[in-house]
């Protein structure tokens, strides 16, 4: 049983953001924030979305991306994250579970995720 008005401040604090709906399996372009001294700047963080979870303002979500000599790099974001400029759907992942844990073992073409067809 949550507080009446910790979910009111959370329902006002989820309203402000535009999120779109996506899943574990979803390619996705997170662009972050980076303060860096003084500068400001957005870097973009293109990965599989491998999971979600929480609820309200503590939602979070893991994305996986290949980085250099096929080193896999994970990040959690928090969802309402004051960082996150924005969150780009670009693929659509046929998945059948909500966590994909086992893309950490798997190498190369092993690794590809098929796309959801849309009817």
């Amino acid at each position: 049983m949550r507080n009446k008005y910790i979910e009111s401040f959370e329902k006002a604090q989820t309203e402000a953001k535009n999120i779109p709906e996506f899943r574990a399996g979803d390619t996705l372009r997170v662009a972050v924030r980076i303060k860096e001294g003084a500068k400001e700047r957005v870097q973009n963080y293109e990965g599989v979305c491998i999971a979600l979870r929480g609820e309200g303002t503590g939602r979070t979500f893991m994305v996986r991306k290949m980085g250099a000599n096929s080193i896999g790099v994970e990040r959690i974001f928090p969802l309402y994250s004051e960082s996150i400029e924005s969150i780009e759907v670009l693929r659509r992942g046929r998945v059948r579970r909500a966590k994909l844990f086992y893309l950490r073992e798997l190498k190369g073409k092993a690794a590809r995720i098929k796309e959801l067809r849309r009817k």
